[in-house]
């Protein structure tokens, strides 16, 4: 179906193009800025790091409902072998194909279009077939290091797990903000944690994809107010799956990624560090999420990293 007016009306409200000027490939990345850095790096107290990425391996989250996103295929290409001659060093060397998005990752500002148009209105015809992303590829975003702030909806709203047709309100946002003990600021980078990550861990994949809980499209508007420089979660879709509304598809991705130039990430696993944060009776920490600098590409895998 068309975009509705509903969205257009949350679009305007919530764009971003020419903020940062015209020319600007970073979009809310541009809201992580040294003091917000220096700032985040007062939240490590313990030390304790948690990962918050699954690993790559072939049996992964994607089951080829997305066609062309596929789990990673390992292959070795040398089983130590002593290129220098007999008796010699050995090494062993190895591949991988796989899809950009397969597993824990950020999506680029290139992944999504609509009417004809990426972040900051650069044509959606700039993603070539040979080239990939010709403009925002995910290798012009800055590094990704600030606040981290730990949204646990599911634990805020009494829930070890939200049901696959809940679709994330501000109002759920505002009752994790309220069990954090913290408000969410400029920079900051939002984990929002569902619970749905729980059914891939167990070995459900097709519970874990669908149905899903995930972000509402009252959303947006909500992290544009706080000034939020990119959320993730831990869901398959990101947003509600499937749609709250009938028949329209995708439409947070396309107010995060194209009109306030917002990444997002998904199949993050914030299982471990909800029961950290709920031990420690703290939901902010240092994250560390550098993007992987493909050239091209519309989107990375990413191994971030908590730090309390």
């Amino acid at each position: 179906m068309p975009l509705p007016q509903e969205f257009h009306d949350i679009a305007a409200r919530v764009n971003n193009w020419g903020r940062w000027g015209a020319d600007d490939e970073s979009g809310t990345l541009n809201l992580i800025t040294a003091r917000v850095v220096r700032e985040a790096a007062g939240c490590i107290r313990s030390g304790r790091r948690i990962p918050l990425a699954l690993p790559l391996q072939q049996d992964g989250v994607q089951t080829g409902v997305i066609p062309g996103r596929v789990n990673p295929l390992h292959t070795m290409t040398a089983l130590n072998q002593e290129i220098f001659g007999p008796d010699t060093v050995a090494t062993s060397d190895d591949v991988v194909t796989m899809g950009l998005q397969a597993a824990t990752h950020w999506d680029g500002l290139a992944h999504v279009s609509h009417a004809g148009r990426l972040y900051n209105g650069r044509p959606a015809h700039t993603v070539t077939a040979h080239g990939g992303a010709t403009a925002l590829g995910i290798e012009t975003a800055p590094p990704i290091a600030s606040r981290g702030i730990l949204l646990d909806v599911a634990r805020a709203l009494g829930a070890g797990r939200l049901p696959g047709g809940h679709a994330v309100t501000p109002e759920d946002l505002q009752a994790a903000e309220e069990l954090a003990g913290v408000s969410v600021r400029s920079g900051d980078i939002v984990l929002v944690r569902t619970g749905q990550m729980q059914h891939y861990l167990t070995g459900d994949r097709q519970a874990y994809a669908f149905p899903s809980p995930g972000l509402s499209l009252r959303t947006p508007e909500w992290f544009h107010a706080r000034g939020v420089a990119a959320v993730a979660n831990d869901t398959l879709t990101f947003e509600i799956f499937p749609p709250e509304i009938e028949d329209l598809w995708l439409p947070v991705h396309a107010l995060h990624l194209v009109e306030m130039g917002m990444p997002q990430g998904q199949n993050w696993n914030l299982e471990e560090l909800s029961t950290a944060c709920a031990q420690e009776g703290r939901y902010t920490f240092f994250l560390s999420a550098m993007a992987e600098p493909f050239v091209g590409g519309t989107g990375t895998p990413v191994a971030p990293v908590a730090i309390l």
